[in-house]
């Protein structure tokens, strides 16, 4: 009787060996991408330019919103694993997800992504019901993107940095303040640039393979990312600069000194670029919690307002 391959009867769950040296909890936790929830922080925007960061209740409304977040984004990430695992298994570094490895199987996964979707979105009903219509176009639009909207060449970038938009929308939204334009204007800039940016390192970490691991990358060419990326980034500084400089922004402020902070988002972008240029990029929240630089001069950003527009 022929016998079986010996890599099966050492494997036979078919993980990698790094995969099943992994509890299931770790296996989970890794798949919710922690280190990705720092870009749930833009849900206190609202909390901070509309003035009610120093109110207690506010401040424990905009927490619990971005803890709601970090579950509904972890359940979105758990979804795309599911529907990505076969091209994740061929992508350099992806093969180490836990869905793709085998460490997580599709059926536990997509149990833990409908707990976690079911409780963020009870919570954000119960902070308030627009707030939890907000959560609930934001988890739509995102499982829209990772089961076809990824697929479309542009609306794949504008997806994602709606979804940013959202995230604000939801801060403010859940401590009542007004919905300023420029938020809006400067959030899905920022989230465009990132983007594509990210779609940059995408296509140049790849190289040929590129379109087999994901095929809306062959629509991307770096020459044509690179003029996308300058537009944005122009129109992501000049919109900042004209906010901070506006002179409604220093009457609602009584001051004019968050112009002074024009030189830290300046830094910050051009910072971001030599690193993705020169230094082989990254995700946007990998490059900001591995690059002290870069973490440097976004506490200094965020001290500086919290700092002006309250002092």
């Amino acid at each position: 009787m022929a016998s079986l391959p010996r890599s099966r009867i050492a494997n036979p769950t078919g993980a990698r060996p790094e995969a099943r040296s992994r509890s299931l909890a770790v296996s989970l936790l890794l798949s919710l991408r922690p280190s990705q929830w720092t870009k749930n922080l833009i849900v206190f925007a609202g909390l901070i330019f509309g003035e009610r960061l120093l109110v207690l209740e506010d401040a424990a409304r905009a927490a619990g919103v971005f803890l709601a977040f970090c579950a509904l984004s972890g359940a979105i990430y758990l979804v795309n694993d599911i529907v990505d695992q076969e091209q994740d298994r061929r992508h350099p570094s992806k093969r180490h997800r836990s869905v793709a490895s085998g460490a997580l199987t599709a059926r536990v996964a997509a149990i833990a992504a409908a707990l976690l979707a079911t409780a963020a979105l009870g919570w954000s009903f119960w902070i308030s019901p627009r707030l939890g219509l907000v959560s609930l176009t934001y988890a739509g639009l995102l499982i829209a993107y990772s089961v076809a909207l990824k697929h479309i060449v542009i609306v794949d970038v504008l997806t994602i940095s709606v979804g940013f938009v959202l995230r604000a929308v939801a801060g403010a939204v859940a401590v009542e303040v007004p919905i300023s334009t420029w938020l809006l204007v400067c959030t899905i800039l920022l989230a465009l640039f990132l983007a594509l940016s990210k779609r940059r390192h995408e296509l140049v970490l790849l190289a040929d393979g590129a379109a087999d691991h994901r095929p809306i990358l062959g629509e991307y060419s770096p020459y044509l990312l690179d003029q996308m990326i300058g537009i944005v980034t122009s129109s992501t500084v000049m919109s900042y600069i004209l906010y901070v400089t506006a002179s409604d922004t220093a009457l609602r402020f009584g001051s004019t000194g968050l112009g002074l902070t024009i030189p830290l988002p300046l830094y910050g972008i051009f910072r971001y670029l030599y690193l993705v240029h020169h230094k082989g990029g990254g995700t946007p929240s990998e490059l900001l919690l591995a690059d002290r630089p870069l973490l440097i001069c976004v506490a200094l950003w965020a001290l500086s307002v919290v700092f002006i527009v309250y002092r």
